[in-house]
C-alpha cells in the first residue's frame, strides 16, 4: 500500500534550486541513517534522456531505499523538463537500455498496474525552471527486479530514465 506520496516544485534559480534539490532528497536522506542502521539497501542512479526527448537536456537523479521494516522509499529530482508541466514517474523492471526500461515493477507480477502494487514517486509538476521533485513511501520491500525509475511525459511517452545500482 502506498502510504504517502509527496511531490513538489520550488521555483527559481540559485537558492531556490538548492531548496528544490533539498526538498527532493529530504525524504530519502531523512530516512537513510535509520534505514541503513536497520539493514536497508540503498540504490541510486543518474537520470538521462531517452531519444524520445530529443532537444531536451534532461538530468537528475533517483534514490531507492529498501528498508528492513518492509518499506520502499523512492525520491526523484529532475531538471531540464518543460516548465509548469505534470509528469509521471514509476519504478520499472528493466534497465534503461533494455526496450527503454519496458514494464512497470510490480510487487505481485499478476496484480494490478497501479499503487499499491506499483511504486509511483510521481506525478509531479515542474516549476518555472523545469525542475521537478517527487517522493513516495510504499508498503513492501521492492525486490531485485526493481531496477530503474522512468519519467513519463504527459500522454505517457517515456522520456528519461535512471538505472538504480
Amino acid at each position: 500500500m502506498d502510504i504517502g506520496t509527496r511531490s513538489s516544485a520550488a521555483g527559481g534559480h540559485g537558492r531556490r534550486r538548492v531548496a528544490s534539490l533539498s526538498l527532493g532528497l529530504g525524504l530519502a536522506l531523512a530516512f537513510a541513517p535509520t534505514a541503513l542502521a536497520g539493514g536497508a539497501t540503498v540504490t541510486s542512479g543518474e537520470i538521462a534522456a531517452f531519444a524520445t526527448a530529443a532537444g531536451q537536456s534532461i538530468t537528475g537523479h533517483a534514490v531507492m531505499i529498501r528498508t528492513a521494516e518492509g518499506r520502499t522509499i523512492v525520491s526523484v529530482h529532475v531538471q531540464g523538463l518543460t516548465p509548469g508541466t505534470t509528469y509521471a514517474s514509476h519504478v520499472h523492471q528493466q534497465p534503461c537500455g533494455v526496450g527503454d526500461a519496458d514494464g512497470h515493477y510490480r510487487f505481485d507480477p499478476a496484480g494490478s498496474a497501479t499503487p499499491p502494487n506499483e511504486i509511483w514517486p510521481g506525478p509531479f509538476t515542474t516549476n518555472g525552471a523545469g525542475v521537478g521533485n517527487a517522493n513516495t513511501i510504499a508498503d513492501g520491500t521492492a525486490g531485485g527486479a526493481a531496477v530503474s525509475v522512468v519519467i513519463h511525459a504527459p500522454g505517457g511517452a517515456k522520456i528519461a530514465c535512471a538505472d538504480l545500482s
